[in-house]
């Protein structure tokens, strides 16, 4: 339920009318930006990364990287369009089975998001430290495999939130609205099951990173790109849903209050969760010139070219996110 949906006394206080006003200039455009840029640059990610030629198997690297972007692109589609409606309408629109398969669905694609990062940095580590040792694990069954129980057990571990997530009608400062709520009838409940919920899917999978990359004696190689852009983006995850986690567990243990500064918090951490889903694309630009390369390759229209005197023959090497050229004459 929005902060403009509650009601102090008679009538709205300055803080509520202040906080309409805020969400219907801001919100839309930020959701919005953030919608669009997570289309394209995931849209992208996919596009350059499943163009692996037939016969040739991706590397355990660009099936987690897929996977990952498969995760925030689903989040992008499925959840955005519906949770940006809690600031831009009075009420809950879309009945019971969407209210709760969008909250269920924003806890699962969490947890895909932060369990495939985890992985990824194991990855990282298994590649860099025990290439030799890793050899007859880091192979694409075994990571279909990982990814098939990430999307299991995140499925699983969401369960209770569409278990508890109901309309709720007839509340007191507006009995004629319909609202998408979180229902616990025992708070002990949610108090353990939202603690749950941080320690597997944000504070595992962050000390596992760092723990992993403890085990690195020496710094990463400079030219070891793919093992600066996961950490970069397992970095990225974690600060961006920071925010979301202390509101949680805030609301959950103790009386998280209705004024401007929280609202404008709440407000933070919503368009840095949705952000962290548009991230990921440009950070690969960023980092990977060879990425941006592949970019242009996908959208590059053969038919309105003059026929090359020699062949580029492209290679996209997903361990590294690196580009082969070989060059062979006509």
């Amino acid at each position: 339920m929005s902060a403009c949906k509650t009601v102090h006394g008679n009538n709205l206080s300055s803080a509520i009318a202040n906080q309409c006003k805020f969400r219907a200039m801001i919100v839309p455009v930020a959701f919005g930006l953030v919608f669009v840029l997570g289309l394209v640059g995931n849209g992208l990610v996919l596009a350059v990364l499943g163009r692996a030629k037939p016969g040739r198997a991706r590397s355990v690297t660009n099936v987690l990287v897929l996977n990952l972007s498969l995760a925030d692109l689903s989040f992008l589609v499925l959840c955005v369009p519906f949770q940006a409606t809690i600031y831009t309408l009075p009420e809950w629109v879309f009945g019971a089975l969407l209210c709760k398969w969008v909250h269920y669905f924003v806890t699962v694609t969490m947890l895909v998001s932060v369990f495939t990062l985890g992985a990824m940095a194991v990855d990282r580590y298994l590649a860099v430290v025990r290439a030799r040792r890793s050899q007859g694990v880091r192979n694409t069954r075994n990571a279909a495999l990982g990814v098939a129980a990430i999307w299991g057990l995140s499925l699983l571990l969401a369960v209770p939130v569409p278990w508890h997530q109901a309309l709720l009608t007839g509340v007191q400062q507006a009995p004629n609205r319909t609202f998408c709520w979180e229902q616990w009838a025992d708070r002990t409940h949610k108090q353990v099951y939202k603690a749950t919920v941080l320690v597997v899917g944000y504070l595992l999978p962050l000390c596992v990173t760092l723990c992993v990359r403890s085990l690195w004696s020496n710094p990463i190689p400079q030219e070891n790109l793919t093992a600066k852009t996961v950490m970069l983006v397992v970095a990225a995850f974690l600060l961006s849903w920071l925010p979301h986690h202390i509101i949680t567990m805030w609301v959950a243990f103790g009386n998280f209050p209705i004024t401007d500064a929280s609202f404008v918090f709440r407000i933070i951490a919503h368009c840095m969760v949705y952000g962290n889903s548009c991230i990921n694309p440009i950070i690969y630009a960023f980092l990977s010139e060879n990425f941006r390369k592949a970019c242009q390759q996908v959208f590059t229209c053969k038919c309105f070219l003059p026929p090359p005197i020699e062949e580029k023959v492209v290679r996209i090497r997903m361990e590294t996110f690196s580009t082969t050229h070989s060059i062979t004459n006509a």
